[in-house]
């Protein structure tokens, strides 16, 4: 086991959310985030690429419009230098001390989007994601999902995009999210012990409610309508809990992709 994988193999604890664009990832790690604090636990919430100086520098440059030319090959390998300081800075020193780590994206979207969506070769994007991550594997990754592949492509587009705004990514087109869409699909039915796929086309109550079922064991929750109480999923259908951006470890807001 590596390091994050859980209480087993030493301290702290890394959970990391995947999806397609738009899939609500922001929402609830947030709110799972605000839960774990009240328990008492110290958490850490992350975004990639980003969560560093340098991080959040490569992050402006790979998912800027105006580098439309930026080759397959130069893009993994800025999500890769930007994880590799993200690891190293934020989060092994993070699990060292026993906190709670959560991501927004992690290993599983570089799969996903520089693979199966760009057509690098597998091979060799596993290559990069492990010497990127040093040895940190998530013990838990929650994959949220929205239909199948093409409505939850153009549905997460939409929903990302709808103040009107789209980041290079976004714009690769519907066919490049629907590849990336089936990419995750295949990467959970590979990986079913440490991914669990939660739909978000539900109301939130019903989803958050998804998600803290799937992390339960890790924190010894037992049922969590019991240990959390009546009405408490209710509150993350409050109208401005979207507007409450979880923000990383350089101040910046966690606004997805």
């Amino acid at each position: 086991m590596g390091i994050g994988e859980g209480k087993g193999a030493g301290p702290g604890i890394f959970i990391t959310f995947e999806g397609g664009d738009g899939a609500g990832k922001t929402t609830h790690l947030n709110f799972l985030a605000k839960a774990l604090r009240a328990t008492g636990c110290d958490v850490i919430c992350l975004r990639e690429p980003g969560g560093t100086p340098i991080g959040e520098d490569l992050r402006a440059v790979v998912l800027d419009e105006n580098n439309s030319n930026m080759s397959d090959e130069t893009e993994l390998l800025i999500y890769e230098a930007a994880r590799a300081q993200l690891v190293r800075e934020v989060i092994i020193p993070a699990l060292q001390q026993d906190k709670v780590v959560l991501c927004d994206r992690f290993y599983d979207s570089t799969i996903a989007y520089q693979s199966y969506g760009r057509g690098l070769s597998l091979e060799a994007v596993k290559a990069a994601n492990n010497f990127a991550c040093q040895g940190v594997h998530p013990c838990r990754t929650i994959l949220l999902t929205t239909g199948d592949e093409q409505d939850s492509a153009l549905e997460g587009l939409q929903r990302a995009t709808k103040h009107g705004e789209a980041d290079r990514l976004e714009q690769a087109g519907i066919a490049f999210h629907q590849n990336v869409n089936r990419a995750f699909r295949e990467i959970a039915a590979a990986n079913p012990e440490r991914i669990r796929v939660v739909h978000t086309d539900v109301p939130k109550p019903d989803a958050a409610r998804a998600i803290f079922s799937e992390v339960a064991d890790i924190f010894e929750w037992g049922d969590v309508d019991e240990r959390f109480g009546a009405g408490f999923f209710d509150t993350i259908a409050d109208a401005n809990t979207e507007q409450k951006a979880v923000v990383d470890q350089s101040g910046n807001a966690l606004d997805g992709r």
